[in-house]
Formats: structure tokens, C-alpha cells, sequence
């Protein structure tokens, strides 16, 4: 009678991943106990097929607290975050204590929220324990009714069993195809351009230097406002010091790796720009600082694989998932945090690499209504984000300061006037970088008073602006008031000590 048994726990197998697409989570096949699940609306429904029996009640209790203890053991090979478990034994007799009031639902808030229900078909309860079943879950199990002969039996043991040792290979197979479709190819490449770049910038002039960095690509709005968006993907390749590209390229190897196994080598190439120019875009719009770097691009690779997520949910969350979104929203906090870190450029990069990734989906699966979908939404996002930044910054305080530095470069000092009184009127936060630039505006058409007053506000509101106080020195020489002349040098060494110009314009002073 035992084969009966042992068909009866195969045929319900086969019931629930054949007719209700349950899927395999783990099988034991010389104890014969089969873990199954159905991940469905944030739910997973976990099925136990279990062929042992108990003597006693307190035997059977100890099994069902030792399988919820296998809920939060095996937490990641099950998908949802609740649990609805059937814990279901089968047998040829039952507890020879009273054991039934087992049969209430137990639920435990740990790692998961699980509720467990526990069924015990046992040849003299089985019907019943189907009915209790069938009212919970609504599953049919027709095949009770006609139980075969032994011998028929036992072929279907075999060949079942037989079937899900296929159907483990081939979901192992399945796999490892999704895993292993492209080769990390594009991913040396992106990193050793980055280095060599990197180096390049090092080497002439250094890679902390700003304007340094600005002339070599990075992203600064004045200059893209006023046409350069190229900026937006030559940003990309720029890094800001050893520690910034250190950790980017150690970002980009193992989410390169990861996506271009998965994606292809042309799918990675079009994510990752596409990442990149939406982060940009987003640092464009909402942040005015000068910028660089790959983080924008890297963080399209989170959002490349959370969409992989969204079309290979149990994989995913069985794999990657569940340490990648850990990482990401650690990041995007960490980013509202340090106000060094460009957030904007993160999220847009994120944003944009969900939707490049969904644009060119994965292989072998083109969709391509939602592709086409997926790509408008790309180009609405994008105008959106050039539409917003270049309304923020063509009339910003920032952008007008950068216009004055370009009028004083092309020795335009009435209209740099003219725009710095204006920006002065409106008492913003670079109200001491106006009145700095205009102050050396009035000394190029040898208004010295006017340039005085307006360093002398300069210095009231900032020490910032070293050049300020260098500029008073000269100007309190030329008018000889010349102890006027030697508090202001010595400040401006003192703020400054490494520039030679200060230094010489100290000495001259002072031994004068």
C-alpha cells in the first residue's frame, strides 16, 4: 500500500505544476518531499508534498515548526515576501493521539509573513482532507476517484519521477542560457577608455581641476546652454579623482559583466549610452554644478537589470534581485545625503537605462509594440529634460555670471557692467561674484573708487574669492593708502598662500 501513498504524492505533484503552473523549488527524492511555489500578486503560494507519517502528535508538530523554519532558511528561492503555505503530509495512518486541532492556520511574522496550513491525507481522512483543501484553494484533484492498480502505479512513480529530474535540467539549462547569452566584451572596453581618458586628463593639468576638466568635456551648463551638448556624453567618460573612478569602474565591471551577459554586446551599448545622456540630461536640467563622470551610465545597468526583473520575476528575485535593490536604494539615499553626489544624474541614469533596456528588450523576445512604446517615452522624457533645464538656466543667476565672464574675456566691460548691476539689484546668492566681477570691470575703464566700494561689499559677504582681496591691495597702493594696501595682501596670501603672484605683489608691498 505504501506505492499507493507515493502515487498519490506524485499525481498531486503533478496536478499543481502541470495544471495550476506551480514551479519546482526543491526535490528529495529518497524521502519524498517536494517543495513547489506560484508566485501570483505579490503572493507565493508554497506547496510541501511530504510522504512521512507520525505516530504521535507532538512528532507531527515538530515536522510543521521545522518546515516554517525551512521558509526562512530558503528565503531566497522563494519570490514573495508572503507566504501562503500548504504543508501537506501524505500517509497510510495518522497520529494515534488526537492531532487535529493541527489543522489551524498558523501564521508567523518573521523574515516573511507565512501563514501555514497543514493537511494530512491519510488513507482514513483523505477524502476529507481533499474537501478541506479543495474549499481553501479551489484545486480539483479528479484522479482520486480512480486510484490504480500497484503496478501501474509504480510506472508512474518512475516515470514521473523521471519527468522532474527533466524539468530541473532543463529550467537549470534555461538558466544558465538567459545568463550566459553575450560575453563581456564591451565592458573591458568601457573601462579601459575611461582609464586611458582618465590618465590623459591626469597628466595635463589634473583630473580635480575644474576648469581643466570643463575644457576637456565636462558637463557645464552655460556652455551647454549655449550649444555644446555634446557635453552630455563626453561627460561620461571624465572622472573626478582616483577614489571617483576607482569605484565607477569597479561598478562597471561587475553590472557590465552582468548585463552584456544577459543582454548582448550591441543591447549593453545602446543601454549604457542611452543610461548615460538621460543621466546627463538630468543633471542638466536640475543641478548647476560642473559634473562627470560614468555613474549616470552605471546606474542605467541597475535599471537594465531591474527590468530583466519585470520579465523574469522568480529568476530574478532568486538570483541578483534582492542584494541589487538593496544596493540601488542604499545609493540613490547615500546620494540625497552627500550633497557632493550628483542624485539627479543617478535617477535619470536609472530611470533612462529601465527604459533603454526596455526599448531593446531581451533576446530573443522582441515585444515590439512595447519597444516602440518604450522608445517614445525615452524621447518625451529626454525634450522634457532639455525643455526644463534650458528654461532653469538660459535666465539663472549662473548662467548670467557666465555671460560676464566672457564679456571681461573679450574686454566687453560696459555691458558686464550693465548685466552685474542688474544681477546686483536682484541680491541673490552670487551677489559677491557680481560684485567681484564688476569691481574688476570698473578697474579696466579706471573707475578705482567704484571698483573699491564694490570689492569692499565683495569682501564684507564672502573669503571666498581670494582675488578680491589681491585686487584691493593693488588698488589701495595706487591711492597710496598703503596700510589699507598691506592688510589686504597679507589676507590674500594668508587665504591663498601657494599663489606666486600673491606672494610677489606681498613682497613688493611690503618691503615698499
Amino acid at each position: 500500500m505504501f506505492v499507493h501513498d507515493q502515487y498519490k504524492l506524485y499525481q498531486m505533484a503533478h496536478t499543481f505544476i502541470n495544471e495550476h503552473n506551480y514551479k519546482m523549488l526543491q526535490v528529495d527524492y529518497e524521502k519524498d518531499v517536494l517543495w513547489l511555489e506560484k508566485y501570483k500578486h505579490n503572493v507565493s503560494h508554497v506547496i510541501r508534498l511530504s510522504l512521512t507519517g507520525f505516530d504521535w502528535k507532538n512528532h507531527l508538530k515538530q515536522d510543521m515548526l521545522h518546515s516554517l523554519q525551512q521558509i526562512d532558511v530558503n528565503q531566497r528561492l522563494i519570490t514573495g515576501k508572503v507566504v501562503e503555505f500548504y504543508n501537506i503530509y501524505v500517509s497510510s495512518h495518522a497520529p494515534v493521539d488526537h492531532w487535529t486541532n493541527l489543522q489551524q492556520p498558523i501564521s508567523v511574522n518573521r523574515r516573511k509573513k507565512t501563514t501555514m496550513y497543514m493537511f494530512y491525507f491519510d488513507r482514513e481522512n483523505f477524502f476529507d482532507e481533499y474537501h478541506r483543501f479543495y474549499e481553501l484553494t479551489g484545486i480539483e484533484m479528479d484522479w482520486i476517484y480512480d486510484i490504480p492498480s500497484e503496478s501501474y502505479a509504480e510506472q508512474f512513480i518512475l516515470a514521473y519521477k523521471n519527468k522532474l529530474r527533466y524539468l530541473k535540467r532543463a529550467e537549470k539549462e534555461r538558466a544558465r542560457e538567459i545568463f550566459s547569452y553575450g560575453k563581456p566584451r564591451l565592458t573591458y572596453l568601457l573601462i579601459a577608455l575611461n582609464v586611458v581618458i582618465f590618465f590623459i586628463v591626469e597628466l595635463t593639468g589634473g583630473s580635480m581641476d575644474i576648469e581643466h576638466l570643463i575644457d576637456f568635456g565636462a558637463k557645464y551648463n552655460p556652455y551647454i546652454v549655449d550649444g555644446q551638448w555634446w557635453r552630455i556624453i563626453s561627460s561620461m567618460f571624465l572622472h573626478i579623482g582616483f577614489f571617483h573612478i576607482f569605484m565607477n569602474m569597479l561598478a562597471l565591471y561587475y553590472l557590465g559583466h552582468a548585463v552584456e551577459r544577459i543582454f548582448g554586446t550591441l543591447r549593453l551599448f545602446i543601454i549604457y549610452m542611452l543610461a548615460g545622456i538621460g543621466g546627463g540630461l538630468a543633471s542638466f536640467a536640475f543641478t548647476i554644478q560642473v559634473s562627470a563622470g560614468a555613474s549616470g551610465a552605471i546606474f542605467g545597468l541597475f535599471g537594465a537589470l531591474l527590468f530583466f526583473g519585470t520579465i523574469h520575476k522568480q529568476l530574478f528575485l532568486q538570483t541578483m534581485g534582492r542584494n541589487l535593490l538593496f544596493i540601488v536604494g542604499i545609493n540613490i539615499v547615500f546620494g540625497f545625503v552627500v550633497p557632493q553626489i550628483d542624485n539627479s544624474a543617478h535617477l535619470g541614469g536609472l530611470i533612462g537605462g529601465f527604459i533603454a533596456a526596455a526599448i531593446v528588450h531581451l533576446p530573443k523576445q522582441k515585444q515590439l509594440l512595447k519597444q516602440l512604446l518604450a522608445f517614445i517615452i525615452y524621447i518625451v522624457m529626454a525634450s522634457f529634460l532639455v525643455g526644463f533645464g534650458m528654461n532653469e538656466h538660459s535666465n539663472s543667476s549662473f548662467y548670467e555670471l557666465h555671460k560676464v565672464d566672457e564679456l571681461l574675456a573679450t574686454e566687453q566691460y560696459d555691458m558686464a557692467i550693465e548685466i552685474s548691476t542688474e544681477q546686483i539689484k536682484l541680491n541673490n546668492e552670487l551677489l559677491p561674484q557680481y560684485l567681484f566681477q564688476r569691481g574688476y570691470a570698473y578697474i579696466r575703464i579706471g573707475e578705482l573708487y567704484l571698483a573699491i566700494d564694490d570689492l569692499e561689499q565683495c569682501i564684507s559677504l564672502t573669503d571666498d574669492i581670494p582675488e578680491a582681496y589681491y585686487n584691493l591691495a593693488l588698488l589701495y597702493y595706487e591711492i597710496e593708502q598703503f596700510a589699507l594696501a598691506e592688510e589686504m595682501i597679507t589676507k590674500a596670501v594668508e587665504l591663498e598662500p601657494d599663489n606666486p603672484m600673491f606672494q610677489d605683489t606681498y613682497d613688493e608691498i611690503i618691503v615698499d
